[in-house]
């Protein structure tokens, strides 16, 4: 089994309560996963990416909940995240903001909400480094885990073997296990680690889940 990343996700309204969330996972997180709304998508919103900033070291996937991810590329390119995720509901073209992500260095994924059917996007998957099937509440904590969205990662892995697959809602110790063996890659986890009493030991729990090699 190939091994699974837990990565915390960081949903902030402002640079207060970002800055004090990276603060709480900096002892125990070297990959995290955050999440930028400009109100397009959805109605909530979050802080900006031109707001934020992370610790020398980690690994960071921007997740851009925008139905315009090309009034967001410059900014985007100046940050130099490891990924950067838009949606395939996008206005925008996504495959020439893929070549100028990709020519910076920078990979590309691209978010699958429960609607939206693997095959329907084939020339975004075929050209993207990452697809993350999103299972949760557009910009708020608290999303259910709909299982059954994992048939998606057989559909994605047939139009791009090898392919980066991530998952993005409801991810608990309860289901985290079933998530891993599916064949995900990267969990992202938002409300079991940010709102658990010890978010460092609901850490270590969740990548202890992801490490059990028994049988579902």
């Amino acid at each position: 089994m190939a091994i699974t990343t837990i990565a915390p996700t960081i949903l902030s309204t402002n640079p207060t309560e970002y800055k004090e969330t990276i603060q709480k996972y900096y002892p125990f997180a070297k990959h995290v996963h955050i999440d930028i709304s400009d109100g397009s998508l959805t109605s909530a919103t979050t802080i900006s990416e031109t707001a934020i900033w992370w610790p020398k070291g980690w690994r960071v996937d921007i997740h851009m909940m925008t139905l315009h991810p090309s009034q967001h590329l410059d900014n985007l390119i100046k940050l130099k995240p490891d990924l950067v995720i838009f949606h395939a509901e996008a206005k925008d073209n996504l495959l020439p903001l893929f070549e100028k992500l990709k020519a910076a260095g920078i990979k590309v994924g691209v978010a699958i909400i429960k609607n939206v059917y693997p095959g329907s996007i084939k020339s975004i998957l075929t050209a993207a480094d990452h697809a993350m099937i999103f299972s949760g509440n557009l910009g708020n904590y608290g999303g259910k885990a709909d299982l059954f969205l994992l048939e998606k990662v057989a559909l994605i892995q047939e139009i791009h073997k090898g392919i980066e697959i991530g998952w993005d809602g409801g991810a608990n110790l309860e289901n985290t296990h079933i998530i891993t063996h599916a064949g995900v890659n990267i969990i992202n986890v938002g409300s079991a680690i940010a709102k658990a009493d010890d978010p460092a030991q609901a850490f270590n729990d969740l990548n202890d889940a992801t490490e059990n090699e028994e049988a579902i």
